[in-house]
């Protein structure tokens, strides 16, 4: 069992798996400081200088100052501003996630395009000819430089 355990574990989709997850998390926490600390105080402040982790509604119908007074009381609270917060930072990295997956798709594409020929027909017999032949091996005739594609 330890030895199926080793061989799952060493395959390199497991590896590249626990790689993006880490990367994942630390992406994720690069994301969170730029809507808490970059994104959110611009907006709370074109808002009225709104703080938007303070947003919240108590269940219990009482008013408290701030979010830690209605905790401190033990008031059950729906905490929109988090959410508004987590809402953000999710639509940022789906955006992220969805132009990397696009970059991806598109290098993929590009790989999987048909390779440029290196052969190409003679005139005079239409056998298959180097492309970088000057005469033909099948009828001898001579041929003209074929201009190479571009690398």
């Amino acid at each position: 069992m330890f030895h199926e355990f080793r061989k799952f574990v060493a395959r390199g989709n497991v590896m590249d798996l626990a790689v993006g997850i880490v990367i994942g998390a630390a992406f994720s926490a690069v994301v969170k400081s730029f809507v808490d600390d970059i994104l959110m105080p611009p907006i709370g402040k074109m808002t009225g200088g709104v703080d938007f982790k303070s947003l919240f509604v108590s269940l219990d119908g009482k008013h408290y100052p701030s979010l830690e007074a209605a905790k401190a009381a033990g008031a059950a609270t729906v905490n929109y501003g988090a959410f508004i917060n987590n809402l953000i930072a999710f639509v940022i990295v789906a955006w992220a996630v969805f132009l990397i997956v696009q970059g991806y798709d598109r290098l993929r594409r590009r790989e999987a395009a048909a390779p440029e020929p290196d052969r190409r027909d003679c005139p005079f017999c239409r056998e298959s000819i180097a492309l970088a032949a000057t005469r033909c091996p099948h009828c001898t005739a001579e041929l003209a430089p074929a201009i190479a594609p571009a690398s």
